[in-house]
């Protein structure tokens, strides 16, 4: 059965717009930054333990590294385990890119009266697709019926009445919910028994870490010089932009951006294939650089061969100013006939 959320399923392509190289005289590749600016502008994906709160996680994150702010990427119960994407430093902005992204869990569901197994698949299979859903009582939302999106529901087995599946949904789709409404699909009732994030946008199970982990690696590179296991535990912020569209733009373009100013098509260097309009935009360096998010205004196609128009409306600015210097490169000429 098919188990990818809605961006893993996208091909895409780079579609070249005009030949660009980048300087090396400023800016530089992710993979290039040092610990410290690692540190004060990355992402972790923690493995959430039982018992704290995602926001405890995130502040036990920020003692370890000693900053003065992280954020976390959506909250999970205290019982529930798994992916945590925790944003470092100045880059918690980012959380927003991952709070719509969606997720994947693994859960045990426990039927309240015994249910033959292929009835317990055939509902189980109902609920894929547009769901109205009620959050719980004790919710961080308003109490109102939404819907919401399952994209796939893969059942794993059944011992007598704990059912374990794997379900793939929109964000903001509550498992809990779910479980007791497939409970009352089956005329039984049903409650959430155990439960692990699994997927979290672009981050999986592959890369979690513990929170000993960043405590050990802080450790080896303070007191032993080692970077090699903080630079496992700590990803570069474009990480956690992995899974959205993105364009790539000239270097004479972005010290413009960096002071909130829209993406017009002249300073585009190249796009992702199957961009839509009103997408969230992932806007890149040469030098695979976050720069900005900001919402599509043009389609793939129109970025590319349109001479003029915005094609990216700038929402968040990730680069701080000074980067890139302002160039009198053609980045406003038209495109050669």
């Amino acid at each position: 059965m098919d188990t990818l959320l809605p961006f893993e399923r996208i091909k895409r392509i780079v579609l070249e717009r005009r030949k660009s190289k980048t300087s090396v005289s400023y800016g530089k590749s992710p993979d290039c930054r040092s610990v410290q600016e690692l540190i004060d502008y990355g992402i972790i994906n923690i493995n959430k333990p039982k018992g704290p709160t995602s926001h405890q996680v995130s502040a036990y994150v920020k003692d370890i590294l000693g900053l003065k702010k992280c954020g976390h990427s959506g909250t999970l119960d205290p019982k529930v385990t798994g992916v945590l994407p925790v944003a470092t430093g100045r880059g918690t902005r980012i959380v927003q890119a991952l709070l719509s992204s969606g997720k994947e869990y693994v859960c045990v569901m426990h039927l309240h009266k015994e249910v033959p197994e292929e009835k317990v698949k055939e509902t189980l299979n109902g609920f894929i697709g547009k769901i109205k859903q009620l959050p719980p009582i004790k919710s961080a939302v308003a109490r109102r019926e939404r819907f919401r999106k399952i994209y796939y529901i893969h059942f794993y087995e059944m011992r007598e009445k704990d059912v374990l599946f794997k379900v793939g949904c929109q964000a903001g789709t509550y498992i809990r919910k779910l479980c007791h409404d497939m409970g009352a699909k089956l005329g039984t009732g049903a409650h959430m028994a155990e439960l692990i994030r699994t997927k979290a946008g672009p981050y999986n199970e592959d890369s979690m870490v513990t929170l000993q982990d960043v405590r050990d690696a802080i450790h080896y590179w303070k007191e032993e010089g080692n970077e090699k296991y903080i630079r496992s535990v700590i990803h570069p912020i474009e990480r956690g932009v992995a899974h959205l569209p993105k364009v790539w733009v000239l270097d004479a373009t972005v010290a413009s951006l960096c002071h909130g100013v829209d993406l017009a098509t002249p300073g585009i260097s190249k796009v992702e294939s199957e961009i839509q309009a009103d997408e969230m935009i992932a806007i890149m360096t040469l030098k695979e650089e976050l720069v900005a998010l900001g919402q599509s205004k043009m389609t793939s196609k129109e970025m590319v061969t349109k001479e003029h128009g915005i094609a990216v409306s700038v929402d968040k600015v990730f680069m701080e100013p000074g980067v890139y210097p302002r160039l009198k490169e053609e980045a406003e000429a038209p495109l050669p006939k």
